[in-house]
């Protein structure tokens, strides 16, 4: 079948436009299935790939002649189709790792929180040893615990550890529907973001309404990205690249920031 892929995607898609089906959804996936069959059998990176998607994406040009402006649309979904048929292996590797790693994610969670639970423990038997102290002594003792029980940097530091997590969940989402990654792909990646915005969300409810604001539109965002992970793929993507957007617009708001600094440097 390599040497005759051009052929097998025109035939396919031939045939489907003489039922007068053809659709940008439909060209993306006969271009996806026959690259999928067809790569399994050379090495990834190779250079036989590259050859393959370009002829992919040469049949479907030619089959398209002469219908004027939406032959943009129906190259792109091309290219994309080809793109997905490629990396369909590392789509499932990649999956594989993520799996992997959101099991390391949790175990490292339940790390600190036994080092957390440690700490109170030595912390309550400090304040339980100022209690046996003068007045003053055990007012230092009491002032000193709250300090680090309450400290300011630990609380910045674990917001903006969530939150970029929450980004960095947002961008792998935008990089799987880009690329070619499977619907559950996504929807993973945006139930992370979801968890990890959560987290950063209680440390920062005292800011400022406009704040308040973009974080209601981030709320509203990844709720519609979710519901739309079944609509069509179109629409997928321009939903995630808002939501990108929403959450890099929240999360770099300067007044919370400026904030948060002038109090670690109190």
């Amino acid at each position: 079948m390599p040497n005759n892929i051009k052929e097998q995607i025109q035939t396919d898609l031939k045939q489907v436009k003489e039922t007068g089906q053809l659709r940008t959804e439909r060209i993306r996936e006969i271009v996806k299935s026959a690259v999928s069959q067809v790569s399994s059998e050379f090495k990834e990176g190779s250079s036989e790939i590259r050859t393959l998607v370009k002829d992919a994406v040469a049949a479907v040009i030619e089959s398209i002649q002469g219908k004027g402006t939406e032959i943009k649309e129906d190259v792109t979904a091309s290219i994309e189709g080809a793109l997905e048929g490629v990396n369909t292996k590392r789509h499932e590797s990649i999956a594989k790792t993520q799996s992997e790693l959101k099991k390391l994610q949790a175990q490292l969670d339940s790390e600190e929180e036994q080092l957390q639970q440690d700490v109170d423990v030595i912390l309550a038997e400090i304040e339980e040893t100022g209690q046996e102290k003068t007045d003053g002594t055990k007012t230092v003792i009491d002032s000193a615990v709250n300090n680090i029980k309450n400290s300011e940097e630990v609380s910045l530091l674990k917001k903006r550890y969530a939150q970029l997590q929450a980004q960095l969940a947002i961008v792998r989402a935008n990089l799987a529907a880009r690329y070619g990654g499977r619907s559950e792909e996504v929807k993973v990646y945006l139930d992370d973001a979801k968890n990890w915005y959560n987290q950063a969300r209680p440390q920062a409810e005292a800011i400022a309404t406009q704040v308040d604001q973009k974080r209601s539109q981030l709320e509203n965002k990844l709720s519609e990205a979710g519901t739309s992970i079944a609509r069509k793929e179109h629409q997928i993507k321009q939903t995630l690249r808002e939501l990108l957007l929403t959450a890099a617009d929240l999360f770099k708001d300067k007044e919370p920031v400026d904030k948060e600094r002038e109090t670690i440097h109190k």
